[in-house]
């Protein structure tokens, strides 16, 4: 049975079985529509949902004098909005990444997953941005300081902290279900902040600039990549659906065949008797926290470690697990594809 790949508190466990049913498609669904934004959705991407459409469509002029949208987040939920959103915060870097992507500056963040501060590669981009807790645990007094008009939520499903940052500001929208993939999660968050079309084209790009890099890898076209996660009690597979994978999948490479199957998490963390599933053309290894970390160079002195082809091959990569095991965003898409390719097409 496969396990989360993101969650590292008992919030994101809740978000698990609270929205397992659920996706992020109902963000895109307009109630009402923006007054005068150029993003707003015009088209519909191929393959995207029928909430999606609707979006795209275009809806009745919102109400002038109050300038509000009305979109259903991922939980199915109506959430009035302002039709311009001005001061953004976001509670997870996968709604700080998509917010940036899109050209917006947050008014307030937090921490990355498993870290005490911002994630690092998106360091550069919020310098001075308030941060007003860690990883979906908001510290209400640095929201309400933050004077948010628009909360993006992530999977947040507690809903007694749900109901204080309501309290703060109706417009707060859970932006992720389980079952997203990331660029389901991106359109969303591009509608709720009324940049639809702009998402549209980020995904374009991200497309073309994923198919190019796979294109240039040489004699590494195709080869099977074997992710992990390394935790302290022992190394996860990505399924093929998780964040990274999908990255992978998208430049025309393929995964070994232990790790051919669909969906969008982790694996348990396996035993050494085990290993030979993390095994690959390739092997992509991150860790989230210190003890993982310790956990995987005490296991690189070990025999059935160094027994894997590609260990033997010298074809082992350590990535940023704060990065490659997240939910994505384009941004984290853009440093798995010049990760990849600057192992790969070296070669």
């Amino acid at each position: 049975m496969s396990t989360r790949q993101s969650p590292l508190h008992p919030a994101r466990r809740r978000a698990v079985q609270a929205l397992a049913a659920t996706g992020a498609a109902t963000l895109l669904l307009v109630g009402c529509g923006s007054s005068g934004s150029s993003d707003k959705g015009s088209s519909s991407p191929e393959g995207s949902s029928s909430a999606a459409t609707t979006a795209a469509s275009g809806a009745p002029a919102a109400d002038a004098a109050g300038g509000k949208r009305t979109v259903k987040d991922a939980t199915g939920t109506a959430v009035e909005i302002p039709a311009e959103p001005k001061r953004i915060v976001t509670l997870t870097q996968e709604d700080l990444d998509a917010v940036l992507a899109l050209g917006l500056k947050p008014a307030g963040i937090t921490n990355g997953q498993g870290l005490n501060e911002p994630p690092a590669y998106l360091k550069d981009k919020v310098q001075g941005i308030p941060v007003v807790g860690n990883l979906l645990q908001p510290v209400m007094d640095k929201v309400i300081a933050a004077k948010p008009d628009l909360i993006l939520a992530g999977d947040m499903q507690d809903q007694q902290v749900l109901k204080q940052l309501r309290e703060i500001t109706p417009a707060t929208v859970v932006t992720m279900a389980p079952t997203d993939d990331w660029k389901l999660s991106f359109r969303g968050i591009g509608n709720a902040v009324n940049k639809l079309d702009q998402a549209n084209k980020v995904i374009a790009d991200y497309d073309a600039k994923a198919v190019k890099a796979g294109g240039e890898l040489g004699e590494n076209k195709g080869k099977a990549v074997s992710i992990v996660r390394w935790n302290p009690t022992g190394p996860s597979w990505m399924e093929k659906k998780q964040f990274a994978s999908g990255v992978a999948l998208d430049m025309g490479l393929t995964r070994p065949q232990a790790q051919d199957k669909d969906g969008n998490a982790h694996t348990p963390a396996l035993s050494l008797e085990k290993i030979n599933e993390i095994d690959g053309d390739w092997l992509f290894l991150s860790t989230l926290t210190d003890d993982g970390k310790a956990a995987l160079k005490d296991v690189q002195s070990k025999p059935a470690y160094q027994e894997l082809n590609a260990v033997k091959n010298n074809h082992t990569v350590t990535v940023d697990g704060s990065v490659w095991s997240t939910r994505g965003g384009p941004l984290a898409a853009d440093v798995v594809i010049e990760d990849i390719s600057k192992a790969l097409a070296a070669k």
